[in-house]
């Protein structure tokens, strides 16, 4: 091998280390989001995150939806969404509450949203895995410990959705449009 081929050899060996590394560095979004400078913070005065629930806002208790608070709307928001499952449902993903087009002035959610499919400030329910618009608590078969993953999104389009939409059609709809997202997991077990 000449000093030419060297050099060059060198030079893309260069160029493999120095693309593996970036490649290495670069965090990967999921489908549908952008990068974001910052994640919203959600709460709730009801529970601490990773905690349990309280019976209240199960099946076993009131079954009304739990308060929720967050910060860290980013400029540009046109609208919020929350949707809470439990992922470790015995047939799947189990969806407990889809709710849209939250005007993006809310910092949050009070307790007992009532079920129906528009609130006054204009948000919408869909369609909950029960069949109903609005929350539907939690209500795991009795043993393991099931968590409740409270997520709200900033969006920078209001949803052009009818209410009762599935959780799949605010997925694909919001698909392009997440500025930022924060997530609150709460715990029962029967």
């Amino acid at each position: 091998m000449n000093t030419t081929q060297r050099c060059w050899s060198a030079f893309w060996i260069g160029v493999a280390v120095l693309m593996a590394g970036v490649g290495c560095a670069q965090k990967k979004e999921p489908a549908g989001e952008r990068p974001i400078g910052g994640a919203l913070i959600v709460i709730s005065p009801a529970f601490a995150d990773g905690a349990p629930m309280p019976v209240k806002y199960t099946d076993d208790g009131e079954n009304v939806s739990p308060p929720l608070q967050w910060t860290g709307i980013p400029e540009g928001t046109r609208s919020v969404a929350v949707v809470c499952d439990d992922p470790d449902a015995p047939g799947g993903v189990w969806v407990h509450w889809v709710l849209y087009n939250i005007p993006p002035k809310e910092t949050g959610l009070a307790e007992g949203i009532p079920e129906g499919n528009e609130l006054p400030n204009g948000a919408m329910h869909g369609l909950n895995d029960f069949g109903r618009p609005g929350y539907g608590g939690p209500a795991p078969p009795s043993g393991k410990v099931h968590r409740y993953r409270f997520r709200v999104y900033a969006l920078d389009a209001v949803m052009v959705l009818k209410p009762r939409a599935r959780r799949a059609q605010l997925d694909a709809a919001m698909e392009g449009h997440i500025l930022a997202k924060g997530e609150l997991i709460g715990t029962y077990r029967r």
